[in-house]
């Protein structure tokens, strides 16, 4: 029988997808006041290169750019996290249509998470309506996509941002597990 043990934080992120009208100052302000400071910020990129997935509610030359929030998160927050998150993004709807899309998702040694209300073969049930996606795995020194990995998520840039973020993760989850032993001694 495996021994069951506590997992560790993870660093959350979140993709965000926007027509260049977007208020995104305010809506990162609106992330951080939710999640904690942004800490990381990736080049932005033009998003209908690769889908017209949101075209026809948010118009096209959309961009995307991926940010990271310096405190690290319980893995089984995200739900809540994605339930919040798209709050912001109903906050600042126009004529019933988003203006912003926010996909948030944690990096941890192994993999990147996104969450997701919709149910595919490969994503698996969190909780409150939520699924885990494990849309990019580390193996061999070097984030792997999936046969389901968003096409953006391909590009060399992006592969190259996360490995970047997980070196991030690593030092603040060993300072996470110094405090942790420090605690203990002191108590």
């Amino acid at each position: 029988m495996g021994k069951i043990k506590s997992y560790p934080p993870v660093k959350i992120f979140t993709s965000i997808t926007y027509g260049l009208n977007a208020p995104l100052d305010r809506i990162e302000v609106e992330l951080e006041k939710k999640l904690s400071p942004i800490d990381s910020v990736s080049n932005a990129y033009l998003f209908e290169k690769f889908t017209t997935y949101y075209r026809a509610e948010m118009g096209s030359n959309l961009h995307k750019k991926i940010v990271s929030f310096q405190e690290l998160q319980p893995a089984d927050s995200l739900p809540e996290i994605k339930i919040a998150t798209n709050h912001i993004e109903k906050e600042y709807q126009k004529d019933q249509k988003r203006i912003v899309n926010i996909d948030p998702g944690y990096i941890c040694a192994a993999k990147v998470v996104l969450a997701t209300t919709k149910d595919y073969d490969h994503r698996i049930y969190l909780k409150q309506g939520i699924f885990g996606d494990v849309h990019l795995r580390f193996r061999q020194g070097h984030f792997q996509v999936n046969e389901w990995t968003y096409p953006d998520y391909h590009q060399r840039e992006i592969l190259d941002y996360f490995e970047g973020l997980r070196q991030l993760y690593l030092k603040q989850l060993q300072n996470w597990h110094i405090e942790q032993k420090n605690n203990k001694q002191d108590g």
